[in-house]
Formats: structure tokens, C-alpha cells, sequence
């Protein structure tokens, strides 16, 4: 069966540019770039190449501001995990109601452990209210940790601004962004724009290198502890042998990236436009999540209401198209997306959530596909929801009634 691609935002191709870049590190130039001999040494030159490439890229001030870690999962840990370390006198934190697992999870702990957090709300779109914003922001704030882009939604936040806000009110607080959505996808200058962000995050497998690589901008001076404890690698900052071949990858990926972000953007929006536009004219009573709020151009999450949800995605794999949901199915039961919920997106679509998200090796005939598969599936999956009026092809009136009330999920804990 062939496979249609459609779930980049969960993990993407890796380019075969990038492939012949890191082939030779995991083949003849397989040394440990701490060892003391002539080979090892031109493999620490590799991976000082490749940190300034990224470094120069991103805009950091100085190469030595990249760090590399395992994955934006270690990143984000490190950055809040770090500071709190580095400054425990300093006991709020201000985030995102719908950050990633990666971000929210930290924050909960730290809650957990005495942190006051707050977690910002967003509206029906996904948009934070920047009012919230500046109120949530006290004496005692640690720092602010915001994503760039919505992982689920692909909703981008005012990250600029957020973070000149907060320098503005208290140059001491610590902005921290997890970009593992938009490096490589937005313009990112931490030279420029986003001067006032102190730390930021992002990964490898999201821009076309490979799993298991990332990295972590700390610019210099941010007080922050190392999370990986262990040899002198990273001048201290995180113990572990260097993933040369992948560190390498991750600078080639991110060079491609930029060279071709232009074209990209305008192609990818194309695709993403065009399925977005059929399915909504062939599916009724669906919405499309953070549609009218600045997003990412390769990301769609559609709701179709009057849908049991885990049954979406096992009928797209059985038609080879591979997409995520915006619910977690586990032992049985299905939770609504944290994001989603947070959106107060109608009980009626939570469960029915679909995100499509495309890349630069996307094609028409991938679009073509997915038209022409999901929304026979929405058709058979609504017939057997006990939400839907099989015999006249409709919503039962009492599911209507909710659609047009705007029932809102419950919450988790509900």
C-alpha cells in the first residue's frame, strides 16, 4: 500500500541531503571529539562547524550559545528545570495553557513542588490575550515560558512581543520559547526580533534531520544549571558524548531549511489551502481549529462534529494516510486534547479532531488522497455515532441543539 504522508508535525523525512552530510560521522570519522588524537580532533571541528552554522543561522550572538541536547523534550526540561535551580528565591512562572506535554508537564511538576504558575488561557482561536499576559507578570516571576507555534493547531504566538513586554517590566525574568514547530519554518533572529527571548528550544526531527538531536539557545549570562550531569562536554553544560553525526545533520537540515523556506512557504500554503478548502466544501459540520489566527502554513486541524474520534485515524492508516488526532486514545477511553479543551472547541467536535500537517516533500497527490479518502470515512463513522440520525442522514436535534449551545468538552478532571 502506498503511504501518504500527512503528520510532519509529529516527525518529518529526513532530507537526503542531510543523510550524505551526517553518513560519514557514523562511518570512517567515528571518533569521540574528546579524545586527544589528530582523527578525534577533526570530528570536534565538525561539531564546532556545525554549532556556528546554526548559531549564524538563528542569529545567536555567540556560537557558543547553542547547546546540544537529545531532543526539544531535554531542551525544554533544562531550560525550566535550569532556572529554577539557578534562582529558587524566585517562585512564579508564567505559561501556556497549551503548551506542549514537554513544557506543561515541567510546570506542573514545579507546581507541584511549590511554584506558583500560572497557565494563560487562549480564546476559541487558540489567540492568547496579551492583557492576561501583562496582569499575570509579578516581582517574583521567574520566567515566561510561551511556544512559538502550537504543535497540535499550528497557531503562532506573539513571541517578539511577549518577550520585550516582559524585559520592559522586569529586565530580570527569564523568556523562554519552545520553537521546535517554527525553527526552519519562521524567521527566527536572536540577534534581532527576538533579542529579549533568553532560551529557546527546538529539535531535529521536526525540519527534516533526525530523531534524537536538539538543541537549546541560552544566551549568555542567563542564569541556568546544567540538567545532565557528567563529563565536560558542552564546556560543562551538559554531560554525555557528542551526537556528532546528528549534531552535523541538524546544521545541514537547518541550512536547507532556510535556503528553501521562501518556496517552501508559498508551496506548502498551496497544499495546505487547497485541502483545507475541499474538505470543508465536502464534509458538513466541520471547523477548522485556529482558522482565523495567525498559523503555521503547513498545519490544518479540522474537527468534524457528530464523530467518535478513535475510529478517524484507524480508518485513514487502512487507506495509508497517516495524520494525527487531537485526542489520546489509551486503555480504552478517549481523552480530549488538552488544546483543544482549551479552545473550547463543542463536545460535539473534540473527540471528531484530525490535524493534517504537511512538508516540503508534500504533493498534490498527497492532498489528492486524503480528499478523496477522509471524507467517506466521516460519512460511515457518523452513521454509527449515536449522535446522528442515520434514517434522514443528519445530527439527531438533540446533538444540533448542543452544536448550536456550544457545549464545551468537559474538563479533565471533570
Amino acid at each position: 500500500m502506498d503511504v501518504t504522508y500527512m503528520d510532519n508535525n509529529a516527525t518529518t523525512m529526513v532530507a537526503p541531503e542531510v543523510v550524505d552530510a551526517l553518513t560519514p560521522y557514523l562511518t570512517e570519522q567515528y571518533y569521540n571529539p574528546s579524545s586527544m588524537y589528530e582523527p578525534a580532533a577533526e570530528v570536534s571541528a565538525a561539531v564546532g562547524a556545525a554549532r556556528a552554522t546554526i548559531a549564524k543561522l538563528l542569529g545567536a550572538p555567540r556560537a557558543a550559545d547553542i547547546l546540544f541536547t537529545s531532543c526539544a523534550t531535554e531542551s525544554n526540561n533544562a531550560a525550566l528545570l535550569g532556572a529554577a535551580a539557578a534562582r529558587p528565591e524566585r517562585r512564579h512562572i508564567i505559561t501556556t495553557a497549551v503548551e506542549h506535554p514537554a513544557v506543561l508537564n515541567v510546570a506542573k511538576d514545579l507546581q507541584r513542588r511549590g511554584w506558583e504558575v500560572d497557565f494563560l488561557d487562549v480564546d476559541e482561536q487558540g489567540r492568547l490575550d496579551l492583557t492576561d499576559f501583562v496582569r499575570a507578570l509579578r516581582p517574583d516571576t521567574l520566567m515566561v515560558s510561551v511556544m512559538h507555534a502550537n504543535n497540535e493547531t499550528g497557531v503562532v504566538f506573539p513571541v517578539e512581543e511577549m518577550a520585550r513586554i516582559t524585559k520592559e517590566t522586569d529586565s530580570s525574568i527569564l523568556f523562554h520559547t519552545d520553537a521546535t514547530q517554527t525553527v526552519g519554518k519562521l524567521p527566527i533572529d536572536l540577534g534581532g526580533g527576538f533579542s529579549n527571548v533568553d532560551l529557546l528550544s527546538f529539535s531535529g526531527h521536526k525540519l527534516h534531520a533526525p530523531k534524537g538531536i536538539g538543541a537549546l539557545f541560552v544566551r549568555r549570562g542567563t542564569p541556568c544549571r546544567p540538567y545532565l550531569l557528567g563529563g565536560h562536554q558542552e564546556d560543562g553544560r551538559r554531560g554525555g558524548t557528542e551526537n556528532v553525526a546528528f549534531i552535523v545533520g541538524l546544521a545541514r537540515a537547518l541550512e536547507l531549511a532556510l535556503v528553501n523556506r521562501a518556496s517552501d512557504e508559498r508551496r506548502v500554503r498551496a497544499l495546505r489551502d487547497r485541502l483545507e478548502q475541499e474538505l470543508t466544501a465536502l464534509i458538513p459540520y466541520v471547523q477548522v481549529n485556529g482558522g482565523e489566527a495567525p498559523r503555521l502554513d503547513n498545519t490544518l486541524n479540522l474537527s468534524c462534529h457528530f464523530v467518535e474520534g478513535e475510529g478517524i485515524l484507524y480508518q485513514l492508516s487502512s487507506q495509508g494516510v497517516c495524520a494525527s488526532s487531537g485526542s489520546a486514545c489509551t486503555s480504552g477511553s478517549l481523552e480530549p486534547s488538552h488544546v483543544l479543551r482549551a479552545m473550547k472547541i463543542p463536545f460535539t467536535a473534540i473527540h471528531g479532531s484530525v490535524r493534517f500537517s504537511l512538508s516540503r516533500y508534500s504533493t498534490d497527490r498527497d492532498v489528492e488522497r486524503v480528499v478523496e479518502v477522509f471524507p467517506p470515512i466521516i460519512h460511515n463513522l457518523r452513521r454509527l455515532s449515536p449522535y446522528w440520525d442515520e434514517a434522514h442522514d443528519r445530527p439527531r436535534a438533540e446533538a444540533l441543539a448542543m452544536l448550536e449551545r456550544g457545549v464545551a468538552a468537559p474538563s479533565a478532571s471533570a
